[in-house]
């Protein structure tokens, strides 16, 4: 089959084509954002990527099937042609991938709001580490694998991250609703999306119904510390464990520390003899990450019940080795004086506890959270208390002009002077710039006031570019 992906480049799309063209299709795409690292992959793989739209160009290629990038919609010039002229079908990423590629795999599907891509990563890791010759599609860049999507093995199991937002302009359904899971993995379920869920209750609906699709002789992990996700349970259709901190949790996670060489703790499945696990990551979230990764990337093999605490404790002396994911509390610069470190935290809950494991990596430091508003949520005024809340947990705050502000009515819009006005009169530096020119100037001020005597953390927050503030910054403090 020849297949065009319309916006090619995207990570999502641009892995879900090289997973294609591994299965012997003919694939090519076109976007407008051609950069690397996913434009020299795909040219490396020999895909043809297009620049521009053109419906002409199209009609001439006269692919088979086109695949419709979640960032298109209405008012696209080649998304109108096809739904004008009707020559050739389209559907979404996730509809192609369980058509052609997830109808007959054993698929682990990591869902929840915080934590999908390094669990996944996590679970690829340690299943390509058990000999499993898995597949996954992760979304991010890992630091441990060949890359961010491997076909693997035809009967092996697929790891792949579920995200609970909408499949395309056409198709409003959680993508996760179509990667056909055996294994679901839960990590949270909190308030997000807020351009497509109207409130935690309609984000819970769309975990059940992915919920209802695990067969009998699947498995549904849970995060039993997490109230949203146990909201889901009970599930008596398939098999159901969880594991998290609290009592009666099926893998009871025991004796966490925090330090500058990573997290260390011990997990315990069903009340057997503890099992010590050291991580070079830091934070009890991936704590928990790590402990949905060990038991997912165990059950999906089906084990004899007495096998599951030793292939436990294989897997968490796999795991000591893991490095993590590209954006994901990933150290810019270190010196001394300054550190700077890049996650792709938008969520309240993302910032708080990353900042907590950031202190914990590089104690003594003055902390300063750098912000970019840029999601569709953190751009409204919907979590502006919780944002306020999740800077505290810095010493300083630079907080970015809000992303496509224009787009947002002003009684909607997240006021980011309001937010720092806020954090002033709790006791912390903090400020909101009007463009990327101040944020960069007041960055150098920040560079320059670090010493070895009073060192600086800079944690950058972005789900997207920061219109390129945090590279020419780590550039610049690499250069001096």
């Amino acid at each position: 089959m020849r297949i065009y992906f319309m916006g090619i480049c995207g990570t999502a799309m641009g892995n879900a084509a090289l997973l294609l063209r591994e299965c012997g299709h003919e694939v090519l795409g076109a976007d407008t954002g051609i950069y690397p690292p996913m434009s020299t992959t795909l040219a490396a793989a020999g895909i043809e990527i297009l620049e521009g739209w053109s419906p002409e160009r199209l009609e001439k290629l006269a692919p088979d099937l086109v695949v419709v990038g979640n960032a298109q919609s209405r008012g696209h010039p080649e998304v109108e042609w096809l739904l004008n002229e009707r020559k050739i079908p389209f559907t979404s990423v996730p509809e192609i991938l369980s058509r052609l590629l997830l109808s007959n795999r054993r698929n682990i599907v990591i869902s929840g709001t915080h934590g999908k891509t390094t669990t996944s990563a996590m679970t690829a890791f340690l299943l390509a580490r058990a000999g499993v010759n898995p597949g996954w599609l992760v979304g991010g860049v890992p630091r441990d694998l060949s890359s961010g999507a491997e076909l693997g093995g035809k009967d092996a199991p697929f790891v792949i991250e579920g995200d609970e937002y909408d499949s395309a302009f056409f198709d409003k359904r959680s993508k996760f609703l179509h990667y056909n899971p055996r294994v679901l993995v839960v990590n949270n379920v909190e308030m997000d999306h807020a351009d497509i869920f109207r409130d935690l209750a309609d984000v819970q609906r769309s975990f059940r119904h992915v919920s209802r699709i695990v067969p009998g002789k699947g498995w549904i992990l849970v995060n039993g510390d997490d109230p949203g996700a146990l909201a889901l349970l009970p599930c008596p259709w398939t098999k159901v464990v969880t594991a998290g901190l609290a009592e009666g949790c099926d893998l009871r996670l025991a004796d966490f520390a925090d330090s500058p060489e990573g997290v260390s703790f011990t997990l315990a499945w069903k009340g057997g003899a503890p099992i010590r696990v050291q991580l070079a990551l830091n934070g009890l979230f991936n704590a928990r990450n790590a402990a949905m990764a060990l038991l997912s990337s165990v059950l999906i093999r089906e084990p004899v019940p007495e096998a599951i605490p030793d292939l436990l404790a294989e897997g968490a002396a796999a795991i000591s080795s893991f490095v993590g994911v590209h954006r994901r509390q990933e150290t810019l610069v270190e010196t001394p004086a300054l550190v700077a470190v890049e996650d792709f935290g938008h969520h309240p809950t993302a910032l708080a506890c990353t900042l907590d494991a950031l202190r914990a990596r590089w104690p003594g430091r003055k902390v300063v959270a750098v912000f970019e508003p840029r999601s569709n949520t953190s751009v409204t005024n919907l979590f502006e208390k919780e944002f306020t809340q999740a800077l505290a947990h810095a010493d300083g705050a630079l907080i970015g002009h809000v992303h496509r502000a224009e787009k947002i009515a002003p009684e909607k819009r997240l006021d980011t002077a309001r937010v720092a006005e806020a954090l002033r009169r709790d006791g912390r530096e903090a400020f909101a710039a009007k463009d990327s020119a101040e944020v960069s100037a007041k960055l150098e001020g920040i560079a320059l006031s670090a010493t070895a005597e009073k060192p600086v953390l800079v944690a950058f927050f972005s789900n997207g570019s920061f219109d390129g503030v945090i590279g020419r910054f780590a550039a610049g403090r690499r250069a001096k």
